[in-house]
């Protein structure tokens, strides 16, 4: 019965993560402040009120939900940039996550080393894990809208990146740790075979995901959704068990599935971007439960925490990402934006977990810092993203696609659908036709299927574009000739 209760309490503080996270969606137009850093300063608040709150869930549970969310919100972010957007920016998104993720730990590393007073192997720990960013809590931050143009696709290419190389840089720092007489040769192993590994099977998933999500359309149109999450899900658990970075794989197969055309495709992503920041909610009132706010107080770690933001936002990201951006033709607005968009979220909440749950030293102050850092981010720089887009000229647009149905339209014998093939039909970005019904016969089409009188098209397309397809698909009206003279 001890069992059933102690899981009964880790499902009720879930469950309520949830619940929280599905009326944010709705505080957030109310507040400014965004709804993440509420809950985490609630949450943490709770456990210390009600401490048999914070003993119902452990950090181990922490890093397990906070790694369900980071594959769902890395493989959202990797279908929403697609392959194509991501080409077009890609040295500035690589430079940002990879040299620029190195370059924000190593300089995090230093500042906390010098003023206060880390070693210098629990300050490379406190610099992996502040290095990433969040493309989440923007999503949150900016209710529901994009950014336009050529810097949307770096802060969100960026954050896709970044966090798999922070999670790896982590992982190499854990092994130095335990590992005292080595070498940084034993950091830059580490994360070469798990971005190595990762790639490969990033890739090879998307191959084999791609057809899977062409061909087979379950009895249930609401399980689509799920079965694709269930396979981001699995590319996760085969690349980690290969010793890979399953965060990376996660992204690069959803961001090579996301130029691609397929049944039900704008349902998944809308499916997969509403979870993401649900996902985001339930990871930082999970990681509120296990603060206690009295130790930051008496071991300085307020203090620490507001020292590392300050100077992480106002020097080392602007030093780091502005030295790097020097080449990329942008305007200076864009330019600013973003420094200032590099938001903190869940990933350094899972790299704090790491620490911890890997014993390294002084892995309990690791994670209180990470947890001011995290909050103060969000708080301070959330807050002020949407004014600061404004007064920079940063365009936004609006995120959600719009409600998708599925209609079944038959081709009239003077219809100007006919002889055109499947992939010339005009039906938009991610409309689909899912079958062809023929004589009789029901067949699955292919882009080169050639339109007939008669035939019956089952589509899926946005609402909006339904009055203009019937039109398109009926018959075109017999025009009379005109009058001579």
């Amino acid at each position: 019965m001890t069992e059933l209760s102690d899981y009964g309490a880790i499902m009720l503080v879930v469950a309520g993560g949830f619940l929280l996270a599905l009326a944010s969606t709705k505080l957030t137009q109310l507040l400014r402040v965004p709804a993440p850093a509420i809950f985490l300063a609630v949450a943490a608040g709770a456990s210390d009120l009600w401490p048999r709150l914070g003993n119902a869930i452990s950090l181990q549970t922490v890093g397990r939900i906070a790694t369900v969310a980071l594959v769902v919100i890395l493989f959202d972010g990797g279908m929403h940039i697609g392959w194509k957007r991501m080409r077009r920016s890609a040295i500035p998104v690589l430079s940002l996550g990879v040299l620029g993720t190195f370059a924000t730990a190593a300089l995090v590393a230093v500042l906390a080393h010098w003023l206060l007073g880390l070693p210098w192997i629990v300050a490379g720990i406190v610099g992996a894990a502040l290095a990433p960013t969040d493309p989440a809590v923007m999503f949150s931050v900016l209710n529901g809208k994009a950014v336009r143009g050529r810097s949307g696709t770096i802060l969100e290419g960026e954050s896709g990146a970044n966090d798999p190389v922070g999670i790896a840089l982590m992982i190499g720092m854990l092994e130095l740790a335990r590992h005292p007489g080595g070498s940084f040769a034993i950091v830059v192993r580490e994360f070469a075979v798990e971005m190595a590994v990762g790639l490969a099977i990033g890739v090879v998933a998307a191959k084999v995901l791609l057809p899977l999500m062409r061909r087979v359309v379950l009895p249930n149109d609401a399980l689509q959704p799920i079965a694709v999450l269930a396979c981001a899900g699995a590319v996760y658990g085969v690349a980690a068990t290969a010793h890979g970075s399953g965060f990376l794989a996660v992204f690069v197969a959803g961001l090579l599935i996301g130029d691609e055309r397929a049944p039900y495709k704008s349902e998944i992503e809308r499916f997969a971007t509403s979870l993401a920041g649900i996902g985001e909610v339930v990871v930082f009132v999970a990681l509120g439960l296990t603060i206690d706010l009295g130790s930051l107080g008496r071991d300085n770690l307020w203090r620490d925490g507001l020292v590392l933001a300050v100077l992480l936002t106002l020097v080392v990201r602007p030093l780091v990402v502005g030295a790097l951006l020097l080449p990329v033709r942008i305007r200076w607005g864009e330019r600013v934006f973003v420094i200032w968009g590099g938001l903190k979220g869940a990933v350094p909440i899972l790299l704090g977990a790491f620490a911890v749950l890997a014993a390294a030293p002084q892995a309990d102050r690791v994670y209180g810092i990470v947890f001011v850092v995290t909050l103060l981010s969000v708080v301070v720089q959330g807050s002020t993203v949407p004014l600061a887009a404004r007064l920079l000229g940063v365009g936004m647009r609006p995120a959600d696609p719009g409600r998708w149905v599925r209609e079944r339209h038959v081709v009239g014998s003077s219809s100007r659908a006919i002889g055109l093939s499947v992939r010339e039909l005009p039906l938009g970005e991610g409309g689909w036709v899912q079958a062809v019904e023929r004589a009789g016969t029901l067949r699955r089409p292919r882009g080169s299927t050639a339109v007939e009188a008669g035939d019956v098209l089952d589509v899926l397309s946005p609402a909006s574009d339904t009055p203009t397809l019937r039109r398109f698909f009926a018959d075109e009206p017999v025009r009379p000739p005109a009058s001579p003279g």
